[in-house]
């Protein structure tokens, strides 16, 4: 697996020196999208906060609507001639990746649903708590570039969202501790995160979806989609300790970032807050939105 892929919102290129992937997100402004220098935002930029792209729209789910309710997630996507898309390419071992995140980021959930032979694709879903939240649909068509389309679903309950996070170097998930060195600007710049299990360096990450970890990253104030791909060929590159990337934040801000890798025969994720200010670049400060998201595919 040799793509370099870039963030579907960063204007810059993320590379994936050792082989991961990260993410961010945080509480959520204008459900639809807008942010407080939205004009900063190139026309046609691909954040995924929209259900139609290109000519292939997202569907309105249909979900449970109640917290702790067992039922299916459902979606189509259909294309520029308004029926469902069958075809899709295969992107990290799967034909469509969902994130789905409450509004306060909160929530985060990485799955792959199936799709029936009517272009229906469903899962078993449940809602831990009440609120709104965004629904991504990562995906490629068979004859068109990877896209991100989102819509929103409400869960009926009195919602108690949470503060953002403080930013911090270092956080513990399922008895792992990731600590990350280096900072996010929109100048561009290097950040690296560490996997140590009780002490000892973890090196031996094991694959997930075709690389050993992954990255999804959505911005603090819109949950605007960011995503990267790791660069390398399991076998070859170092399973651990270290990851390492290039970033680019578009904008000054708060973002939220989440790491999947699998260890110990489970996938976890380990979540950041990065604060991103602006700094000046050979070419100028970065204040556009990015380029358009391109390689889809979690």
């Amino acid at each position: 697996m040799q793509d370099r892929l870039r963030f579907a919102v960063f204007g810059g290129v993320l590379v994936v020196l050792f082989g991961a992937a990260l993410g961010i997100g945080a509480l959520v402004g204008d459900p639809a999208g807008r942010t407080p220098d939205d004009t900063a935002r190139p026309a046609g930029a691909d954040t995924g906060l929209s259900p139609t792209r290109s000519g292939y729209t997202l569907s309105d789910p249909t979900a449970p609507t109640e917290p702790n309710q067992a039922g299916p997630l459902r979606f189509r996507i259909t294309g520029p001639d308004d029926t469902p898309v069958v075809r899709f390419r295969t992107q990290h071992d799967k034909k469509l990746h969902l994130i789905v995140v409450r509004s306060d980021a909160t929530q985060y959930r990485h799955a792959h649903p199936t799709m029936d032979a009517a272009g229906t694709w469903s899962i078993d879903w449940s809602w831990a708590q009440p609120g709104t939240y965004r629904v991504f649909a990562d995906f490629a068509p068979e004859d068109a570039e990877p896209l991100v389309l989102s819509r929103t679903v409400t869960v009926a309950g009195p919602a108690a969202p949470q503060p953002l996070p403080t930013p911090s170097r270092t956080t513990t998930v399922d008895g792992y501790q990731v600590t990350a060195n280096g900072d996010l600007s929109t100048a561009g710049s290097e950040l690296r995160f560490t996997v140590v299990r009780d002490g000892t360096p973890v090196t031996d990450l094991e694959p997930y979806l075709g690389a050993y970890a992954h990255l999804v990253a959505l911005r603090a104030n819109d949950l605007a989609y960011l995503h990267v791909h790791p660069e390398g060929e399991i076998g070859r590159t170092p399973p651990g300790p270290e990851v390492a990337f290039h970033a680019q934040a578009p904008s000054a801000g708060a973002y939220r970032l989440y790491l999947d890798f699998s260890h110990g025969g489970a996938v976890h994720t380990a979540e950041f807050t990065m604060q991103a200010p602006m700094v000046e670049s050979s070419t100028g400060p970065s204040t556009s939105g990015g380029a358009p998201h391109q390689g889809g595919g979690h």
